[in-house]
């Protein structure tokens, strides 16, 4: 598999963001828009995959295997890179087979999908759960869930270079710290490692905590070796992962009417809503610059919103922290 990566991720632009809330307090926030680098291959998930992409060209690979639900942003970008640069890849998919906007593109992109149920999805994480898949695809990379781990991280790192070349184009001479969605919080350890410590990083977790978020980032860290602090991690889950409480929903649509920003349900929306209850709460100094990540997602929008489920109530089916 020869890949040629492109550089049109480099093309993320920063936007000011102008919200009643956030004029009230003083605080400034300026949004990278990863979500406009590419119609397909959308927001983050193109930085967390392309160190692994890189690996599975050095090493030969005439494809890539990976996990994700049924409306998974991770294997869309995935399925839609593999169709666009001509490799091969395959899913390993939660549940149940499903026919969701996101099953019918990855079919249409090309993806080999397989269904795991739940009890099989579950298995993830055992010793040896690749070995079947190897076997069967002697020549594919496998990739983590979400494009997780320390190359998926260390894609993310530009992100912070990429923001700070467009800080003058905002008036703006320096932040004060970051602000993103958290899945399984590969982006985040990212910016934690492409700062070194010079800004914070806030990290909205979409899932409850104890679900995994903690160690993931505190794992991707250790693997790279570096001693660094500065991040924290807050619970924005609103009770659990792919909940959608009538609060957020009107949240949701009164946000885009009034920025034109466009967000969606599971990851950007809980966010930012996350980010007004703090800033209306004190936590930022008048005078105060966040930048802000949109990591995309939109192209689930509509199935999140169709599925939606509030607080208490079970997780739209098929989603996972990807």
């Amino acid at each position: 598999m020869s890949l040629v990566i492109p550089d049109w991720a480099a093309s993320a632009p920063l936007q000011p963001l102008h919200l009643d809330w956030l004029e009230a307090a003083g605080v400034e926030v300026a949004v990278l828009r990863l979500d406009l680098i590419d119609p397909l291959i959308s927001g983050n998930k193109w930085f967390k995959l392309q160190h692994h992409l890189r690996a599975a060209s050095a090493g030969g690979a005439r494809g890539v295997i990976s996990l994700g639900g049924a409306h998974s942003n991770h294997l869309h970008a995935l399925a839609a890179a593999g169709r666009r640069f001509g490799f091969a890849t395959v899913g390993l998919l939660r549940g149940t087979p499903q026919d969701t906007p996101t099953v019918r593109d990855l079919q249409h992109f090309g993806m080999d999908l397989h269904w795991l149920g739940y009890g099989g999805y579950r298995a993830r994480h055992e010793a040896g759960f690749w070995a079947s898949w190897r076997e069967r695809y002697p020549d594919f990379h496998c990739i983590p869930e979400g494009g997780g781990g320390l190359p998926g991280a260390l894609g993310c790192v530009d992100l912070v270079s990429q923001a700070r070349a467009q800080l003058p184009a905002l008036g703006w001479l320096d932040y004060h710290g970051w602000w993103l969605a958290c899945g399984t919080g590969t982006t985040l350890a990212g910016l934690v490692l492409g700062e070194q410590g010079a800004h914070p990083v806030y990290g909205a977790m979409a899932v409850p905590p104890g679900h995994g978020v903690e160690e993931q980032v505190a794992s991707i860290l250790q693997d790279a070796q570096v001693t660094v602090g500065g991040y924290e991690l807050l619970d924005a889950s609103r009770g659990g992962f792919a909940r959608v409480d009538d609060e957020l929903l009107a949240f949701l649509q009164a946000t885009e009417v009034a920025s034109g920003l466009p967000l969606e349900p599971v990851y950007t929306a809980k966010a930012l809503i996350a980010l007004r209850h703090q800033v209306q709460a004190g936590y930022f100094a008048r005078g105060s610059r966040v930048l802000f990540v949109h990591t995309g997602g939109l192209q689930g929008r509509e199935a999140a919103l169709a599925l939606r489920r509030p607080a208490g109530g079970s997780a739209a089916a098929g989603y996972t922290d990807s």
